[in-house]
Order: C-alpha cells, then structure tokens, then sequence
C-alpha cells in the first residue's frame, strides 16, 4: 500500500447528510487503530521474511495513523473552546448587554450614569483577570492544573451568564454584579485555554492551530448572534412574548452553547504531568515562588519582554477599533441598525480570514503576518477619517474582519514559540494581563484628539501612533533568540532525581 493510500485510509472518510455527520464526528473522536489494521493487506502468513517484514511496516503506518488522529483530535477539541466561549464576547459582551443593561435593567435613569456602571463594571472585571493571571498561571504550571482552572473559570462564566435570565427590570446592581463575574469567568478561562496551545501543537504548527481557534470562534460567535438578533427581530416565530424576552434567553442560549461545545477541551485534550508536580499548600506556594523567580529573570527573557511591549502598544490600537467603531459610527451619524449589521459581517469575514493567517504566518513566518495587518489597520484609520456613508462602514468591517482574528492568533502563536513550554500558564498570564489592560491608551487618545480637534474625524487617526510604535519595537524582537532563552530556562528548571514528584 503506498503512503497516499495509506494516509487516505488514516484519515476518516466524512459522510453527508444529519447521519453521516454523526458517523464522521464518530470516526474522528472515536476511531481506533484497529479499524485501521483490518483494512491493510498482506498480514504476516508465517511465509518468510518478506511477510514479517511487511507485516512490521504496516504495523508502523498503523501507530503513525494512530498518532495523526490524535493529533487531530485534540486540536480540533481545543479550537472548539474558542467556538464555545465566543458566544459570550460576541452576544452578550459586544451585542445585547450594553443595550439591555441601558433600556432594561437601568430603565429610568441617567443614559450618562448607566455608562459608568458598565464601564465600571468592565473596568473592574479586568482590573481583578490582570492582577490574578499571571499568579493562577504559575499556581496551575506547578501543578498541571490549567484544564482544572480552565473548568473552574468556564463554569462561573457559565452559570453567570445563564443567571442574567432572572435578573428583574431595574435591578441594575445585581445584572452589573453577576456580567462583571461572567467577564472574569470567560478571561480567566482564556489564559489557561491560550497555554494549553503548546501541548496541542507542535512548534511548526502554532499558527495554523493558532488560526483555526480564532476562526471557529468568529464562526460560532457569528453564528449563535445572529440566530439571537432574528430571536429578537421575530420573537413570535421563535414562540417568545416579545424582544424583551428574545434577549433574556438569548442569554441562556449563549450558557448552553458555552457549556455544550466545552466538552471536548476537557475529554480529548490531555495535561501531561509536570516535572516535580506539587498538590495541596505546596501548589500556591510553589506558585508564587515561580512568579516571583520569572521576575527575576525577565532581563534574560529580554526578547518576550521585548514583544510584550510592542504586543500591549498595537494590540492597543486593535482592541480600541473593535470597542469604539461602534461609537465612531453614531458619531458620524449612521444608524445603529447598519452598525450592527456590520458587526455580524466582520464576524463572519473574521472566519475564513483567521485560517488563511494560519496558513500565511507557516509560510511567511508570524512576524511578517502581524506586519501585513499592522499595514492594513493604518489603513484602515486613514480611510476611516475620510469616510463618509454607511456603505464605506461595510467597506471598513470587511477590511477589518480580514485582518482581526489574523493578528491576534498570529500575536498568539508568536509568543508561544518565545515562552518556556513549563511555565506557559504563567507567561500566558501576563500576555492576558497585557491583554487586559489594552485598549487604556486608545480610547484616552481618541477623546483627548477629538476633544482638542473638535472633531472625531482626528480622533480615528490618532490610533495610527499605536500600530506604528507597536511595529517599530516588534522590529527588534528577535524569533530564534527567544526561541533559544526559552530552551534554557526549560532545561534548567529539569528538578534533579530526588526531586521528582514533590
């Protein structure tokens, strides 16, 4: 049998129509070598060498199929993560609770007063991942514990996300209360999701796996929002009252949705023990023992450091487009009805987008990806400060979708590569603190320029300085450097023999 029929054998056949779809989801997640083994010809009939010999070989192409599937199942269980958890960024974070949490749980109030509840509560939630992720992250290296923090995180986001059903009109206090924990719930799961990304996947494939989490997480989010947006939009034909209750089970449909797709991260992706592992007392103490040695030996890991620099500066101006275009656009005067259509489209732009810089940042390299939508987003300032229809809106959500999900997996798989594998968790947690405290600067230098221009035309220009000074320090961030610093420190924190299992 040649290879190619031999990886045509390996990989499961896919199936048509709703009981096709359960066999090939069957085949991928449930496939065993023997399945295999009973297909190849020529099993060894005690007739010579020649019989061995090819019985050998066939048996090597079984374990090498094997390990292809398992490969693959666990990456296409870690993606699914992202299609899980989007739901809530995208629903309930970016769509139906700032509108719900002015026009319901804030109903009679100042429009002024009930944005500083929701930013306070935004601002808070933040404030609490960024302080804590880098500490949970050394506690769960320690430990092999970033799965159990991953199913701690993903359930209180769950189970908060799904309460907002009963929060009654007007109970402003209790709705900014329990989204401000769902927001912790689905961050603090994103820092243990990020670093599992380095047992998935093997060096070569950082980006692409990278990739395909941001893509499946455009699609997913895209797609439960806008069957939320039509709940809304029709509630009869979904048999609801009214919008009102379209949007309070919109909110239990983003908790099930979470919970349903999570389960494959946590069946089909394993934690491999680590060196020294502790439990109880001696995890948090090893923990912050660990933190407190990372900041000591940060001027070796000038290169991350480096990065995390450059990262926080353009991620900056990134995140300040997906939060204010919104507002840009009413600035300027366009419907709120044509925005939220353009929100939709650049979710499912995002889609395929992500994966094709998956597929650029293994062949060009992630640096170059993250250049090319750097370019793009000066782009997109210059032309969103000569914009003037909704049209041009269209035009700039498009562009943007191209270009989103891409820097971010790219930014994502880049770091991976200049990390040390043992202490993931924790550098995963100050790329999320970064991460976090993004978006500060951008929307001060919006306001400010919009303010001393007297026009927010300026202000979308200012967010240029950020993608620029973003990409001057990533420059000088050098791969192969960080690549080596991070295989010591790896090979220095190998405990000696008695150490072994704490």
């Amino acid at each position: 049998m040649t290879d190619d029929a031999t990886r045509a054998t390996c990989v499961p056949r896919l199936h048509t129509g709703r009981a096709g779809f359960r066999e090939s989801f069957k085949r991928l997640f449930f496939f065993h070598p023997d399945e295999f083994r009973s297909s190849l010809p020529g099993e060894p009939d005690g007739n010579g060498l020649a019989s061995l010999t090819a019985a050998h070989s066939q048996e090597r192409k079984v374990l090498n199929c094997n390990s292809d599937i398992s490969s693959m199942k666990k990456i296409v269980s870690w993606a699914f993560y992202d299609w899980a958890n989007s739901a809530f960024a995208t629903t309930v974070m970016a769509g139906f609770f700032p509108v719900f949490f002015k026009q319901y749980w804030s109903a009679g109030r100042e429009v002024t007063l009930s944005t500083f509840h929701l930013g306070a509560a935004n601002s808070a939630a933040s404030i609490i991942i960024a302080l804590m992720a880098p500490i949970l992250g050394a506690i769960a290296d320690r430990g092999s514990s970033r799965k159990k923090f991953l199913f701690y995180f993903a359930s209180m986001g769950i189970v908060m996300t799904g309460s907002l059903y009963f929060v009654a009109q007007g109970d402003w206090e209790l709705a900014v209360l329990i989204y401000a924990l769902a927001a912790v719930g689905f961050s603090g799961g994103n820092i243990f999701y990020d670093s599992l990304i380095v047992i998935v996947a093997t060096q070569d494939k950082l980006d692409f796996v990278s990739g395909l989490g941001f893509a499946l997480g455009y699609l997913g989010g895209g797609l439960l929002f806008a069957a939320n947006v039509l709940m809304t939009l029709m509630p009869h034909s979904f048999g609801l009252a009214d919008a009102t209750q379209a949007v309070r089970v919109s909110f239990v449909t983003v908790a099930v949705w979470w919970a349903v797709f999570s389960l494959p991260i946590f069946f089909f992706v394993k934690e491999p023990k680590s060196r020294g592992r502790k439990v109880g007392k001696a995890v948090v103490i090893e923990g912050f023992r660990q933190l407190r040695s990372t900041f000591g030996k940060i001027r070796k890991l000038r290169v991350a450091f480096l990065f995390l620099i450059g990262y926080w500066l353009y991620i900056d101006g990134v995140d300040t487009i997906i939060r204010m275009a919104v507002d840009y656009g009413l600035s300027l005067g366009f419907s709120s009805q044509s925005l939220l259509t353009a929100l939709l489209l650049t979710q499912f732009v995002g889609f395929p987008s992500a994966i094709v810089f998956g597929k650029l940042g293994e062949r060009l390299g992630s640096k170059t990806g993250i250049y090319i939508a750097l370019v793009v987003y000066l782009g997109v300032t210059i032309y969103g400060y000569f914009m003037q229809r909704e049209s041009e809106f269209y035009i700039l959500a498009v562009v943007v979708g191209l270009v989103q999900g891409g820097v971010q997996s790219l930014s994502r798989s880049f770091y991976a590569r200049i990390i040390p594998r043992g202490q993931a968790a924790e550098f995963f947690g100050f790329y999320n603190m970064l991460g976090k405290f993004a978006a500060v600067i951008g929307p001060l230098l919006m306001g400010w320029v919009s303010l001393l221009g007297g026009d927010p035309r300026y202000s979308i220009l200012s967010i240029s300085l950020l993608f620029l000074c973003g990409g001057c320090i990533l420059y000088f961030v050098d791969e192969e450097e960080g690549r080596r610093l991070a295989a010591e420190i790896d090979a220095a924190s190998v405990p000696e023999p008695g150490e072994a299992g704490g």
